[in-house]
């Protein structure tokens, strides 16, 4: 908590309480189960989680992209996966609150500020994963309705949730044929594929959603058409932040076990604590961690303030964030030695749910594209 006000620390505080009363503890059997944990993440969504950056008149808690990443990190020290899909939600919110109408705004963002109903990002698609920008799902104007054809892949919350934030085209190739609907679950010609089986995020399901002749509405764009690939980009500058800060939490939670393993465990007659080889790798996560602490809140900011490279600063930060958190998650378990390995030990699982933030929110490869192309490009 370095740096931050006395209100941060309190945010960041009622965050970390709730991740080790009503997180931590039913972390591995989400996992194990595959649960969806609706009412928790609603209790969450009561202390002001479920729309941490969009404005009060719909409900939402109207704090900063940095006060947004101490809540997202501390919630990770919890159980990862259901922080993560919490952080999508949060995204989904804002992208209505902010380029909404009026009249979409406070149709669609209560309901979802207080968890009653949740969202889903739509914008992969079997196709095109990094190359977001050739994406196929059609939308064909027909009077006052549109009419989707296509599908999305690895889509967090597919099926289980109510609102479908959907990057379609409506016009021709390319980013500025791209257009953004509001699809909500019911609607006739909406469907989904089945459960995807993955290595970690198991407290959230997967499935490909799947458009047949789905009618919209108008009044459910987003701003204009040909504006969806823009507003879903300014998204995703956001969300990199927030899956960075995911990471920040899961790293953090690591480092604490594995110190706390070191102490304990004894090898060849003494602490493993009193190794200076592991003492120096501890020490080596712990300033990683730090580093990337910094990067992540140092790319809040700039994003909050809007300036000029704040989305060079977003990639800077998801890509040296999830890698080193990821690096360090890896330590930890391997620190712990065979145990490391069993699923009774929480560090494997921060393991498996941490790997998958260096290929969402836009690969790590494509974050170096981003900030190559705007150093060559000065």
């Amino acid at each position: 908590s370095a740096g931050l006000t006395e209100e941060q620390k309190e945010f960041q505080k009622v965050a970390l309480d709730f991740a080790a009363s009503e997180m931590a503890p039913h972390m591995a059997e989400w996992d194990e189960k595959e649960i969806f944990p609706v009412e928790t993440m609603r209790k969450a969504a009561r202390l002001g989680f479920g729309g941490i950056y969009v404005k009060p008149d719909v409900g939402g808690s109207g704090l900063s992209r940095l006060d947004t990443s101490i809540i997202f990190e501390a919630l990770s020290t919890g159980c990862t996966s259901t922080t993560a899909y919490i952080s999508i939600h949060n995204m989904c919110v804002w992208m209505i609150d902010t380029f909404g109408s009026e009249e979409q705004r406070r149709r669609f963002c209560p309901s979802l500020c207080s968890m009653e109903k949740f969202a889903s990002y739509c914008l992969t698609e079997p196709g095109s994963g990094s190359d977001a920008a050739s994406l196929l799902t059609s939308a064909q104007r027909k009077g006052d309705t549109y009419v989707l054809n296509g599908s999305k892949a690895f889509i967090s919350g597919g099926g289980d949730t109510d609102v479908y934030v959907v990057m379609c085209r409506t016009g021709g190739p390319g980013p500025k044929g791209i257009s953004c609907l509001v699809v909500e679950k019911g609607t006739p010609g909406l469907s989904f594929g089945k459960k995807e089986r993955k290595v970690g995020w198991n407290s959230q399901p997967t499935r490909a959603v799947i458009f047949e002749d789905c009618v919209v509405p108008v009044g459910n764009r987003l701003g204009a058409e040909g504006q969806g690939f823009s507003i879903a980009m300014k998204g995703l500058n956001g969300g990199r932040i927030n899956i960075a800060s995911c990471s920040l939490g899961a790293a953090h939670a690591s480092v604490l076990l594995a110190q706390e393993h070191l102490t304990v465990r004894k090898q060849f007659g003494e602490p493993l604590a009193n190794n200076q080889y592991l003492q120096f790798r501890l020490a080596e996560m712990a300033t990683r961690l730090v580093a990337a602490r910094l990067m992540v809140r140092n790319a809040a900011r700039a994003l909050q303030e809007g300036r000029e490279d704040a989305a060079v600063l977003c990639s800077m930060a998801k890509l040296f964030a999830t890698d080193e958190c990821f690096a360090i998650c890896n330590q930890a378990l391997q620190m712990h030695g065979g145990y490391g390995y069993l699923k009774d030990y929480a560090v494997q699982q921060f393991v498996r749910d941490i790997r998958v933030h260096q290929i969402l929110e836009g690969t790590n490869e494509v974050m170096r594209m981003i900030v190559a192309r705007s150093l060559l490009q000065g």
